[in-house]
């Protein structure tokens, strides 16, 4: 075959710039492209071979990428099916560039939020390589026999003309060369590449080699000074991937110690082991394998996320799987690789996707079936690991029904005794107690079991039981939770005198008159922080504290919503800490105050009060709790 001029059969003007325009923000993945086209041509030709119809030697299959500065080349050489002239003609001259035509076409007339959805229908493939080239070599060679066989040379400079040529190669396969364009130099730098491989190619099924690198090997029959065997620095091929990942394996065939190792693999900077591990393995209604694991998390979930690989057929894809797996999934870590998970898509595209959608439902339903398992099996590790998982169940419980379903009936409370009840047994624990006059069943908590220590003591003393709710997502919990249960309500065991929490009968009798209180309230107001707290009266008992700090259940949800971005969306802005100052008319102290003819001496006692109360409830603090021991120490004398 003489030398060929031509052009590419394309009508739309100016194509390449419009894709690299388009294209910009993803440049960096024209190397997957090229790697997994090799990888398949690798495949095709394993195939062929196992069927009988490609009866030559396969040798050493291994995929190169090399690095040529001085020419500024970046080449990707494979010895797979290679392609005839025709081929070539035909799968980068008519099919790849129409497919671009018909691309850029599309992308022209669609707004920007519908040019994001575009990409989805189309494959970036060969012509992904002009994004960072300013000229594009193909040099390949089919695995056929037979006189119209030669290999052949094709050139591109990105515009509509090419050439194409016979050459001498005498070995199967291809060999794609970019001439890398000036804006893109970081291309040639062996650290960039070795990224870009590491990130894509990690698992991919066929070898892939970037240069060498150096091991050490010992040496036969020498030790050193100290005995050990002498090792010598020896050149390795550097192979970049595993090509057996173990979400390959069956599950069956793995130990414990496989899947920890896998996860030191997946994170290597990690130094804490997952809690345990789900194998994901289905072929129908779609292909999907992978392996999720729990890991350790507490109060710093948000930095965990994008953990999630997203693979298919070993391909990396992204590892932002919001929309591709349940939102409170994206907590885990580990892989998922399905081939009905398309390569080159928007998130908005695979949102959509009713194939994802069932896959999103599969894993949510594999999740929750594991976590069954566990605890029916052995509830005594579930509990024990129960502080590390419960973020990944609540969060769950919250976002996704059908998991609701069935995490209610492994979810666990847990009470400040540090004893584990599911939802059920704990019903059934409080239900002949914390029932009140309206036959309401309540639910008390606390959020912080030493800073509401004097609050649950006052809880145990009638009876009662009190659960830790300190998780970081418990406020929203606890809300949902009363949106599920009937005929209840939870209440935190600091957010009002435990009577009214669980009001049985009608408030006990008052030692106080009308006149009196309004002489105590103002003996609190002009000793107290006015703006934080409000004087409020209550009927307890003689032996109850004089005075304690409470603040509004509902107004402290908002708070701890506010906390963690809840209630900004509510519009409820920057809410104030605002506290009720409980004033127990019954106390003989109360008393003493009325009788108590020097005010020097009444505002003394009214501060000591006031302070033991913040005291308690750890708002006391600096120049405050400073004078407040000083005046405990003077009161002493």
């Amino acid at each position: 075959m003489t030398t060929q001029k031509g052009q590419i059969d394309i009508k739309t003007e100016n194509i390449f710039p419009i894709i690299k325009k388009f294209l910009y923000s993803d440049h960096e993945i024209f190397l997957r492209e090229l790697i997994s086209n090799a990888v398949d041509a690798t495949q095709k030709l394993k195939m062929l071979a196992s069927a009988g119809t490609f009866k030559g030697e396969l040798g050493d299959l291994t995929i190169h990428v090399e690095v040529d500065k001085k020419n500024k080349t970046l080449t990707v050489r494979d010895r797979g099916i290679g392609m005839t002239a025709g081929e070539v003609k035909k799968y980068i001259n008519q099919i790849a560039f129409s497919s671009a035509e018909e691309f850029v076409k599309k992308f022209k007339t669609k707004t920007e939020a519908e040019q994001n959805a575009i990409i989805g229908h189309f494959g970036l493939g060969f012509y992904s390589s002009f994004m960072v080239s300013e000229k594009v070599e193909i040099k390949t060679k089919t695995y056929k026999k037979g006189g119209a066989t030669k290999a052949v040379r094709w050139e591109c400079d990105g515009s509509p003309d090419f050439i194409m040529e016979e050459i001498d190669k005498t070995d199967r396969g291809t060999e794609v060369i970019l001439h890398i364009d000036n804006d893109n130099k970081g291309f040639l730098e062996d650290y960039k590449i070795n990224e870009l491989l590491s990130k894509y190619c990690k698992f991919l099924p066929v070898p892939i080699q970037f240069g060498m690198k150096t091991e050490f090997e010992p040496v036969e029959g020498e030790k050193d000074k100290d005995g050990n065997p002498k090792t010598k620095e020896v050149q390795v091929p550097n192979i970049i991937n595993n090509t057996n990942p173990l979400w390959k394996a069956k599950p069956s065939e793995a130990t414990d110690e496989d899947y920890k190792k896998f996860y030191r693999e997946l994170y290597p900077l990690s130094f804490e082991e997952p809690l345990f591990h789900i194998h994901l393995n289905v072929d129908y209604p779609f292909n999907l394998t992978g392996i999720l694991y729990f890991p350790k998390v507490k109060k710093d979930y948000e930095l965990q996320r994008n953990k999630i690989q997203l693979y298919s057929n070993q391909v990396f894809v992204t590892d932002s799987v919001e929309g591709i797996v349940p939102e409170f999934l994206t907590l885990l870590h580990g892989v998922i690789d399905s081939p009905d998970i398309p390569l080159n898509v928007s998130r908005s595209y695979l949102q959509s996707d009713q194939r994802v959608k069932k896959i999103s439902s599969y894993i949510t339903r594999k999740v929750a079936d594991k976590l069954s398992e566990i605890f029916k099996n052995d509830r005594k590790a579930f509990e024990e690991k129960w502080d590390d998982i419960k973020i990944f169940i609540e969060y769950g419980m919250i976002s996704e029904e059908k998991f609701y379903e069935k995490a209610e009936k492994f979810a666990l409370f847990k009470n400040v005794d540090g004893k584990y009840f599911t939802f059920e047994e704990y019903k059934k624990h409080i239900e002949k107690t914390q029932k009140d006059k309206e036959k309401k069943l309540i639910y008390l908590y606390a959020n912080n079991a030493d800073e509401q220590f004097s609050y649950i003591e006052a809880a145990k003393e009638r009876g009662y039981d009190v659960l830790l709710m300190d998780g970081v997502l418990d406020s929203h919990f606890i809300n949902h939770l009363e949106q599920k249960f009937a005929d209840s309500h939870f209440a935190r065991v600091d957010s009002d005198s435990i009577d009214k929490l669980i009001k049985k009968e009608d408030e006990a009798p008052s030692k106080l008159d009308d006149k009196q209180k309004e002489l105590v309230k103002n003996m609190f107001e002009r000793n107290i922080n006015k703006d934080r707290f409000k004087v409020e009266f209550e009927n307890l008992s003689e032996t109850d504290l004089p005075v304690t700090i409470t603040q509004n259940e509902f107004m402290r949800r908002m708070k701890d919503m506010e906390a963690i971005g809840g209630s900004g969306m509510m519009g409820m802005g920057n809410l104030p800490d605002m506290y009720d100052l409980v004033v127990n008319t019954n106390n003989p102290l109360i008393g003493k105050l009325l009788i108590e003819p020097d005010e020097k001496k009444q505002d003394e006692l009214v501060k000591q009060l006031y302070d033991l109360a913040r005291l308690s409830k750890g708002l006391l603090k600096g120049k405050e709790l400073s004078e407040f021991v000083k005046r405990s120490v003077s009161i002493i004398k």
